[in-house]
This record gives C-alpha cells, sequence and structure tokens, in this order.
C-alpha cells in the first residue's frame, strides 16, 4: 500500500508548529518541573538515601523522571491534537480528504511521540546537570524512548477520540497515569518493598516500562528485561488494536 506522504507530512507539521507556538507549555514547563523534582527529590530524600541498588539516589531516580514526562506529555500531546479537530467540526473534513485512518493516525501519533522524544532527551541532558549520569546501553535506551513515546502517543489518540468535554482529556493523565507511575518505582526500587506490595507493584503496568529503561541506564532490573520487553511490546499491540476498532465502527468520528 502506497501511503500519502503529502496527507501525513500536512498532519505532522501542522502539529509540530503548534507545540513551537506553545512552546512554554509543551517544552519549557515540564523541564522546569522535573528539575525541581531533582531539587526536591535529589537534594531533600537524596541526603538521607544516598544510594539505591548501588546508585547515588539522585542519579537512580532520572529514568522514572524522564518515564514520568514522557507518558504525561505523550498522552496530553496526541489527545489535545486530535480533539481539536472535533471540537471545531474539522474532522470531518480529514476524514473525507484522500488520506487513510493509517497516514491520520501516524501523522498525529508520530507528531505527538516526536514531541515527547525530543523532551524526552532534554531532560536527559538537564539531569546531567544536577547528577553525574551514565547510560550503559544507549542503544536500548533510544529504543525505550521511541518504543513508549509512540506506545502512550497511541493511548493519548484513544483518549482524544473518547473524550467529549477538554476536562476528560485530563482525567487519565492525571488520575491513572501519573499514581502509577508514582508507584510503579520511579523513585526507588520495588525490591525495597515487603513481600507482598511486591507482589501487588507487579499489577502496576509501568513498573515494567521503568525496569526496562532504568536497566538500559545502570544495568539493575527490578523485573526480567524479556519480560519488560514483552509487556512493552504488548501494550503497543493492544493500543494499535484499539485504533483499528475505531477506525473501523467510526467511534465517536462519525457519530
Amino acid at each position: 500500500m502506497k501511503l500519502n506522504y503529502y496527507g501525513i507530512r500536512a498532519i505532522y507539521n501542522f502539529e509540530m508548529a503548534r507545540t513551537r507556538r506553545t512552546l512554554m507549555q509543551s517544552i519549557v514547563a515540564p523541564v522546569i518541573s522535573t528539575s525541581l523534582y531533582f531539587i526536591v527529590f535529589g537534594s531533600a530524600i537524596g541526603s538521607r538515601i544516598t544510594e539505591m541498588d548501588g546508585i547515588s539516589y539522585g542519579a537512580f531516580i532520572v529514568p522514572g523522571l524522564i518515564m514520568l514526562s514522557l507518558l504525561t506529555q505523550s498522552i496530553s500531546n496526541a489527545s489535545f491534537g486530535i480533539y481539536f479537530p472535533k471540537f471545531s467540526g474539522t474532522i470531518y473534513e480529514i476524514l473525507s480528504a484522500p488520506i487513510s485512518p493509517l497516514e491520520i493516525v501516524i501523522g498525529y501519533v508520530g507528531a505527538a511521540a516526536s514531541k515527547s522524544i525530543i523532551l524526552g532527551l532534554i531532560i536527559l541532558l538537564t539531569s546531567a546537570f544536577f547528577v553525574p549520569l551514565h547510560v550503559e546501553h544507549p542503544i536500548w535506551m533510544l529504543f525505550y524512548l521511541i518504543i513508549t513515546s509512540i506506545t502512550f502517543s497511541m493511548i493519548g489518540f484513544i483518549i482524544g477520540v473518547w473524550a467529549d468535554g477538554f476536562e476528560k482529556l485530563q482525567v487519565v493523565p492525571l488520575l491513572i497515569i501519573t499514581p502509577l507511575t508514582f508507584l510503579g518505582g520511579s523513585f526507588y526500587s520495588i525490591s525495597v518493598l515487603p513481600s507482598f506490595w511486591q507482589k501487588v507493584a507487579l499489577l502496576n503496568p509501568v513498573v515494567y516500562l521503568i525496569s526496562g529503561f532504568r536497566w538500559s541506564f545502570y544495568g539493575i532490573e527490578d523485573v526480567s528485561l524479556l519480560v519488560s520487553l514483552g509487556m512493552t511490546v504488548a501494550f503497543l499491540a493492544i493500543s494499535v488494536a484499539v485504533v483499528i476498532w475505531i477506525f473501523k465502527t467510526g467511534y465517536r468520528l462519525k457519530k
């Protein structure tokens, strides 16, 4: 199947241009928020907890903080990107244009994922000013960065289609994703938890994402790398399946 690259590029460039217009909100604000986490957790808590799994506490929390920003921003960027055309009514022009559902998804999800990847790399560079940092497996780090951004941008796309009001765009990131990330080992290793709570923590899907991402930095993991990788790919597959169903049924797009 030949893709309509002009259509994909038009959607992608429009979304990226919106980021440039809202640079303070899209890039600067998340970086400042993450820097504050470094100051509060790295300095205040780090003075009491010097190491975690043999890694200085400030450096230990870097992957978790990047993942926190990555998940929330991927969802927010993608959900708003598809919701606004629904809100303004221009979604019908997009659906009637000579562009396939696949190309629409590539345009919107690709732009949202690109923003998140750029943000993740900026936060990674910023963290080097606060803590000594090294990445043992840079290729795997980039892989996790990219696949997580794509997966949660896809989830954001689904939320944007589902939402029928601006307030619903924030429900999942604020009430579900952020708490799961905080409880998913962003600021600690789940190995320090009592046995019962370790088993409960394994029910949290974000644990697998953070564990694999942290392994790419320091070679330490809370769960097996293969399990972490399998869960990450499973999230992506489920998201793709839901998006296919949305376009097949026209769920909240054509009704």
